[in-house]
């Protein structure tokens, strides 16, 4: 319990601190006109409370990532505590602020246009295609979890392809109402649930703390085959929304477009990722404590879904109204994070088609075909559409961390702050691409019979890291020769 209780301090004091140091990095100006108030248009840029976005911003990033992640990646051991700390102050936290404020600066452009605006024309293609497909990918997996537990807990002929139909359908009404109507209006309940949830939880924590092992009592990976799943990468993408997830610089436009003014953008952006990371943290130490223990956990996971660990941790700590609470975080949690990464499909496609979206037709016309692809691949298996989700959404956080770097390289400000972010989470993506069953060793195991050996996987990620640090250099090299820039 005592290390639990320094991993929560370091997290709290050290975000706290470093996010006002990325602040003056960026150079906020609070008289700078936010786009809210040069584009309103009553439909995506909308003026909203500060609260209020920052409960909404909250909520699209969570989903189930800081709860479901950290319950399934806490079996990597402690290492997983410092991971939710470190990646959340020097990482996640980081890439959110500045890329939320990035769309601010850019009329609340979506994030392939500000990634391809620092890194190029055919990196803007890619992205806006890799984006979009990310975007529907979450759409599609965050159905799943919440129509099996409304199935369980229905009639019988309220059958789960029934809740999938309704819950796609709230999908798209999301997408196309102005953002003040539904999303601003039912985000914050669910926000403050899932806040007071953890919060209840946090509480019981030192009453059940005795059963929570110190980091120190055995720094190593709890997973029963830990050859096949090392810590480096594979606990880097398994925890992802506790810590770092490209998801989220999808969905800081939409509030970019609604913030009044950039002094509560530290709040906002840097602030929910803190607050990811804390839940993350949270529910970690939970899950450990109310099993009793490393072995306990892998024996509950492995019998069950971490849907009903949830659901009995909180009935059992926080009696019915936990229960409650619980059913509302499982079920609204995934939702609301995939009904925004459908309306950020339609801004993403709306940007790069350049149709405006104050028209009813036009939003029609942008969604249907976004609407259609997601529900056929919905109908694909949920495990594979999982893994692939979970490395497409690490990849995309190293097309913007490397786009913030240029960003901040090109103005001569302290550039580091995202460039180690950048080349560690380039060297996790690319050793899981290489190392991990479903990556490229199943093409390899199929042609030679032989997976790609961790350690040579590890020395590929390392090397691509050198490579893009290597034209990196040279690019800045470049830019700081030429004649305008001396």
């Amino acid at each position: 319990m005592i290390s639990f209780v320094i991993a929560l301090a370091v997290l709290c004091i050290g975000s706290c601190l470093y996010g006002r140091f990325v602040s003056r990095v960026f150079g906020v100006d609070p008289s700078r006109k936010t786009p809210v108030h040069t584009k309103a248009d009553g439909v995506d840029y909308v003026l909203l409370p500060t609260w209020k976005i920052y409960l909404i911003q909250f909520l699209n990033i969570a989903g189930l990532g800081p709860i479901f992640g950290a319950i399934m990646g806490v079996m990597f051991g402690p290492a997983a505590f410092l991971w939710i700390v470190f990646g959340t102050i020097f990482g996640g936290a980081v890439h959110d602020f500045f890329s939320g404020m990035l769309s601010l600066r850019r009329d609340g452009a979506s994030l392939p246009e500000i990634v391809g605006e620092q890194l190029g024309n055919k990196v803007k293609q890619v992205m806006r295609g890799f984006a979009l497909i990310l975007m529907i990918l979450v759409g599609a997996v965050f159905v799943y979890n919440p129509a099996d537990l409304l199935a369980m807990l229905t009639p019988e002929h309220l059958d789960k392809m029934f809740w999938i139909v309704v819950i796609f359908a709230y999908y798209m009404a999301a997408t196309l109402l102005p953002v003040d109507k539904l999303i601003g209006k039912l985000y914050p309940v669910f926000g403050f649930a899932l806040l007071f949830m953890a919060v209840g939880i946090l509480v019981m924590l030192f009453v059940h703390g005795d059963a929570l092992p110190e980091m120190w009592d055995g720094f190593y990976n709890h997973k029963s085959d830990p050859a096949s799943s090392p810590i480096f990468p594979m606990m880097f993408v398994s925890i992802a929304c506790g810590a770092i997830s490209g998801f989220h610089a999808t969905q800081s436009p939409m509030m970019a477009r609604c913030l009044g003014n950039e002094k509560h953008a530290r709040i906002v952006f840097y602030g929910a990722m803190v607050t990811e990371g804390v839940v993350a943290l949270i529910w970690a130490a939970a899950a450990i404590a109310f099993t009793g223990g490393y072995s306990s956990l892998e024996a509950t996971l492995a019998g069950s879904s971490p849907a009903v660990l949830v659901n009995n941790l909180s009935s059992s700590w926080l009696g019915a109204f936990g229960g409650i609470l619980a059913i509302l975080g499982v079920i609204a949690a995934p939702i609301t994070s995939g009904d925004t990464a459908l309306r950020s499909a339609r801004l993403i496609a709306a940007d790069f088609m350049g149709v405006e979206q104050k028209n009813i037709v036009k939003r029609l016309a942008v969604s249907i075909p976004i609407f259609v692809l997601c529900f056929v691949i919905m109908l694909l298996p949920y495990e594979v559409l999982w893994r692939y989700f979970a490395w497409c959404n690490q990849e995309l956080s190293v097309f913007t961390l490397w786009a913030l770097t240029v960003y901040l390289a090109a103005r001569k400000k302290m550039y580091i702050v995202t460039l180690l972010p950048a080349l560690f989470m380039t060297c996790v993506t690319t050793t899981y691409i290489f190392f991990a069953p479903e990556g490229f060793s199943a093409i390899t195991t199929g042609l030679w019979e032989v997976p790609i050996p961790y350690e040579l996987a590890v020395c590929i990620g390392v090397a691509v890291s050198g490579v893009f640090l290597a034209i990196f250099t040279m690019w800045l090299r470049s830019y700081e020769a030429k004649p305008e820039l001396a």
